[in-house]
């Protein structure tokens, strides 16, 4: 996924923008010749409904391509994504970056009856997607989001980053196909088909290009609702609890964060954006769900303490704060430790945690 600009990377995220793409690193892609922008060749952006997951005030508009994406394609399939968010408390710190928040496929087959299944590729991702689509399965698939013009304010036609999009409808004779990315849904066609397809010569024939990895997502029995979604959610959660993380994540993070601050500042613009992505927006944005998750339990008669999605929600925030911290210690080429935002943060994961284990135990 593609890293935004510096202002979009430190800018207001509250502010109702147009779907970004988001950060990973760039894949390792050989070097293709492509053709001069032409200026027809443009995003028809359809106007979305979102969910209410990404509407509203949030500190965190968008968590990372895969989980947005899930978002809407549950939406868009009628289903309320808040169920299944019980993966939220399993978020562990792994060195480097917090575990990249993703659905569960497992509670997605319990609480909807959707299999996600890898579709092996074998012929011309084109063709395989055409079958998928043609059945009513939509295809989840990492691309080069060089060629996604709804990245145009990113990567699009400017640098090679790999993200996740659902395919759901194509049409091969206009060479157009609709796609949902991160949290919106587009249209592309023409050239940026061909090349994402890889139909262009200098990719459909290029033995250093590998197959993509894709997923199909297909409807195998009705969805839970009402109390049965709300009880079968509960008890995921109580799973997902009981595989939480040992010791405290936040204090794991501040045990390597001073190393952490000085990398940042000896390092280029672009690596800041990467760690704040991979740091403070998959913390942040992940507790900011869990807080939705919890206030979504509680309207359903679970007796959830207000206390408990009020803290979530204050990691949100706090991360937020830090990255907007780090990024003036990176402008004024001085550290900043933020023990206070850290203190904060700590005490909010074991508010959150403690007694939220002690409830679905």
């Amino acid at each position: 996924m593609n890293a935004p600009s510096p202002a979009e990377a430190v800018g207001a995220q509250g502010a109702a923008v147009a779907p970004m793409a988001s950060m990973e690193p760039a894949a390792s892609l050989s070097p293709v010749a492509v053709p001069a922008f032409q200026p027809g060749t443009r995003a028809l952006v359809r106007e979305a409904d979102r969910h209410a997951l990404h509407q509203g005030e949030r500190v965190w508009l968008e968590t990372n391509c895969y989980v947005d994406l899930w978002i809407e394609l549950l939406h868009d399939f009628g289903l309320d994504p808040r169920a299944a968010l019980g993966f939220t408390v399993l978020q562990a710190f792994e060195g480097d970056q917090f575990t990249f928040p993703k659905f569960s496929l497992d509670d997605l087959a319990t609480l909807y009856g959707l299999q996600a299944q890898e579709l092996a590729i074998y012929d011309t991702l084109e063709r395989q997607v055409l079958e998928q689509t043609r059945r009513g399965h939509v295809v989840i698939v990492e691309v080069d989001a060089f060629y996604l013009p709804d990245t145009r304010a990113t990567s699009y036609r400017q640098t090679h980053s790999k993200t996740t999009i659902g395919i759901k409808r194509i049409d091969t004779g206009a060479r157009q196909m609709e796609y949902f990315h991160n949290a919106g849904y587009f249209t592309l066609s023409g050239e940026d088909y061909d090349y994402l397809f890889r139909l262009a010569p200098e990719l459909a024939d290029n033995p250093h290009v590998l197959f993509p990895y894709a997923e199909f997502v297909k409807r195998n029995r009705p969805a839970l609702s009402d109390a049965s979604l709300a009880d079968a959610s509960a008890s995921l959660l109580s799973i997902h609890l009981a595989r939480r993380p040992t010791s405290n994540p936040i204090s794991e993070w501040r045990a390597a964060f001073k190393e952490h601050v000085h990398a940042v500042l000896n390092r280029d613009v672009a690596y800041f954006h990467l760690y704040s992505f991979n740091v403070m927006r998959q913390l942040g944005a992940n507790f900011e769900l869990l807080s939705k998750y919890l206030g979504w339990l509680r309207e359903r008669g679970f007796e959830i303490p207000d206390s408990l999605p009020k803290d979530a929600q204050h990691i949100a925030s706090e991360s937020m704060v830090m990255q907007f911290r780090l990024a003036r210690a990176r402008m004024r080429a001085r550290p900043d430790f933020c023990d206070d935002c850290l203190d904060g943060l700590e005490a909010s994961y074991e508010r959150v945690m403690t007694p939220l284990a002690a409830i679905f135990s």
